[in-house]
């Protein structure tokens, strides 16, 4: 009799442990799984997040305006022959690439439209000692006139360049290149070939298609041009 009790006593011991190995083991197996969701999760926000930032980054412009857009005039027609929008980094933002082969400049006007008229050889990233437009027009990026006339210094005498054309020259170039960094300030100036001068009354607008962040857009509408130097807000 003793001897039965003691035999069932024992099963029950056993059973017991076989019951807490498989607990623990499913507990085991759980944990593991448990990781394995929780590691998914912070993989999944981590590329939510990457994503997010590269997105606002996309997004938010690159480029600001520092300052008023300017117009050159001809009064006697009264129209403009050159136009020139001051530029900078944008608040917050990072160093901004304005070389002719990484940036598109587009212009629209009431009567003309191009896809890009920013060529290479019309930025002047070396040449931090620009100071005015007609002198960035005239020596060019290398020492050469990248436009074939100066509309700017010569006003009235009805010579145009051959082509309407954009280029960049900086007032403030810290590594004389073609970044604009922050601190730095550069101007674009656009020219017109005979024919696409915007007149009185005119939208003129260009669009800045740099390698990062959103293109700026610039929209401005042509006062009366009773001054050889406009305003143009």
């Amino acid at each position: 009799m003793n001897s039965a009790v003691r035999s069932r006593k024992t099963r029950r011991g056993v059973i017991g442990i076989e019951s807490a190995i498989v607990m623990i083991a499913f507990v085991i197996v759980a944990a593991a799984l448990a990781f394995v969701v929780l590691n998914m999760g912070f993989s999944t926000t981590q590329k939510a997040k990457t994503a997010i930032s590269s997105s606002v980054t996309e997004s938010s412009s690159a480029l600001e305006i520092a300052g008023k857009v300017t117009g050159f005039g001809d009064v006697a027609k009264s129209q403009l022959n050159a136009t020139m929008i001051p530029l900078k980094v944008a608040g917050g933002g990072d160093a901004v690439s304005l070389d002719p082969t990484l940036t598109d400049i587009k212009y629209y006007s009431n009567s003309v439209r191009y896809d890009n008229i920013f060529g290479v050889g019309c930025a002047l990233g070396s040449s931090g000692n620009v100071i005015n437009a007609s002198y960035a027009i005239k020596i060019g990026a290398t020492g050469k006139a990248c436009i074939d006339h100066d509309p700017i210094t010569n006003l009235g005498d009805n010579q145009y360049p051959n082509g309407t054309k954009a280029m960049v020259y900086w007032d403030v170039n810290k590594n004389n290149n073609n970044i604009l960094d922050v601190g730095e300030h550069a101007d674009l100036v656009i020219v017109y070939k005979n024919g696409d001068q915007p007149k009185q009354l005119d939208t003129v607008k260009a669009e800045i298609i740099v390698p990062t962040g959103s293109a700026l857009t610039i929209e401005r509408q042509v006062p009366a041009v009773t001054e050889t130097t406009v305003d143009l807000g």
